[in-house]
């Protein structure tokens, strides 16, 4: 008897076995939506998710172990995905990277993901690039450390993640000095544009529904953020920018605002491209003059700038020559010293 119980609990322990999932469960709750749905995406591989109206969605997926892009129509952040995870996300549109917060099986690597996210943001702005090249490089090594010292106190990460951030920080160093010494090259690219007329814009959107050309500044100084609702630098920006207006306001320059926002960058609606510019415009309290790029897409004055990334500042004399076809950012230290130097 004792012999036939115990064939009947190893009989019933095999059959309640169950193999490992194949397929990642992806559950979540976003609030103030950007979209009805939201886009996982990688080189090789896109899957769409509905959000339903309370901001919830919930989908399986069939995905290549590694980081995965998440875009919900107007922010994105970067998701760790391995089939057999289980995990539920919750995040606050307003304050996407700082809200964001993981549950379930895999939560711990995103966890440590969204602290990595936290932390280049803190570091990587203008005025590490303002320092010398021997500060530079001391700076680089510290930047390193703190890095290293996130993923050793992040625990449970899936050893994907620790091998690769362990042999990118070995690189990260010699990266950043890399880019540092581009950096300062980059100041000649644009040194053709000093004192010659600006490219121009004619009657683009204002914010205000007036049309505004750069002509309507003649007299003033023009200091000119190219930027877009999409683009995490150029929002990281936004504060120091508000205060340089502020300490401004009453001298001869005027602080102008040209958004990037498009169709194609948003879901192929213009009409959501404008919806979505006026609504950070409005939730962000931005002042100075705020316009919008024609709605194709194409702008003589961007082109002619040879924009090719964002957030590009420029200021433009009184008599609408350049000063400085790529000028210091708000958060630098240079602009004020750049602004004193020319008695504004």
């Amino acid at each position: 008897m004792k012999k036939l119980l115990l064939l009947s609990s190893v009989i019933a322990m095999f059959a309640c076995k169950t193999e490992p999932k194949n397929y990642v469960t992806l559950t979540g709750k976003i609030t103030d939506k950007n979209s009805d749905s939201i886009v996982v995406r990688t080189r090789t591989f896109s899957k769409t998710i509905k959000v339903n109206n309370d901001g919830t969605f919930s989908d399986t997926l069939k995905v290549e172990a590694g980081i995965h892009n998440v875009f919900d129509g107007s922010e994105s952040t970067y998701l760790f995905l391995k089939n057999g995870y289980d995990l539920n996300i919750d995040v606050d549109t307003k304050e996407f990277d700082e809200s964001i917060k993981y549950l379930g099986n895999g939560a711990e690597t995103n966890t440590y993901l969204a602290k990595k996210t936290l932390l280049q943001e803190s570091i990587f702005n203008a005025n590490l690039f303002d320092l010398d090249e021997e500060a530079f490089t001391k700076r680089a090594a510290e930047i390193k450390d703190e890095f290293l010292k996130l993923l050793e106190n992040s625990k449970g990460l899936d050893s994907i993640i620790i091998t690769q951030d362990k042999t990118d920080l070995e690189k990260l160093p010699e990266g950043l000095l890399r880019a540092y010494k581009q950096q300062q090259a980059r100041a000649n690219q644009f040194a053709d544009f000093i004192g010659k007329p600006s490219p121009s814009f004619e009657d683009y959107q204002n914010y205000d529904g007036s049309k505004t050309s750069l002509s309507d500044f003649k007299g003033k100084y023009v200091y000119i953020d190219i930027w877009a609702t999409w683009c995490g630098p150029c929002k990281a920006e936004i504060p120091s920018l508000k205060k340089v207006e502020a300490a401004y306001h009453d001298k001869n320059i005027e602080f102008v605002s040209l958004s990037l926002d498009n169709a194609r960058t948003h879901g192929g609606s213009w009409d959501k491209a404008v919806a979505d510019w006026k609504a950070m415009v409005a939730d962000k309290e931005l002042g100075g003059v705020q316009i919008i790029a024609p709605e194709n897409g194409e702008s003589e004055f961007v082109s002619g700038y040879r924009v090719s990334g964002i957030p590009r500042f420029i200021l433009i004399d009184p008599v609408g020559n350049v000063v400085n076809a790529d000028a210091p950012r708000p958060s630098s230290p240079k602009l004020t010293e750049l602004f004193n130097s020319l008695n504004i």
